[in-house]
């Protein structure tokens, strides 16, 4: 169990580098002109995406590393965020972790819905100002996963003490 739970705080670990290359791949000039980036391209929703991923992963890994069964592949994002809340209904965990899980949880819904109305509508202004508008809320992810995963290696170091 222990290689699964390392192998999980690693991806999420690539997660948070990948949101932060791609951040400043969005406001860094001369990191664009370097990649061949158009000056008015963004990735910041792709930031608020791996900052979910960062999240979920290190979840995970902690709900495994206390043997919490997780049943399958599919669905697997519900059961760890409700196994993950059970925890801090039982005060086991603390509760501030699980607003930034629903945060970052409710950012990535929110992009996932974005996609799904606005996959058919490919107009400039989708192009053009949307991926900008994110910028705050990208931000606002990126730091919530970087908060929320190194608490979590904190509590996996308590979690393998007592075992």
């Amino acid at each position: 169990m222990v290689l699964i739970t390392e192998l999980l705080l690693k991806r999420a670990e690539n997660e948070i580098v990948t949101a932060e290359k791609l951040k400043r791949m969005s406001e860094d000039s001369e990191t664009k002109t370097f990649m061949e980036i158009p000056k008015d391209m963004t990735f910041y929703s792709a930031v608020i995406s791996h900052s979910y991923y960062a999240v979920f992963y290190s979840a995970k890994a902690y709900l495994l590393a206390r043997n919490v069964p997780l049943l399958s592949r599919q669905g697997q994002h519900q059961q760890v965020y409700f196994e993950f809340r059970k925890l801090v209904q039982n005060g086991v965990i603390e509760k501030e972790l699980l607003t930034v899980y629903e945060d970052v949880k409710a950012r990535a819904e929110v992009l996932l819905e974005i996609l799904k109305t606005e996959k058919d509508k490919r107009t400039n202004f989708v192009y053009e100002t949307i991926p900008q508008a994110n910028k705050q809320p990208a931000e606002d992810s990126l730091n919530n996963a970087v908060f929320f995963v190194s608490h979590i290696k904190g509590f996996l170091r308590i979690v393998e003490g007592e075992e």
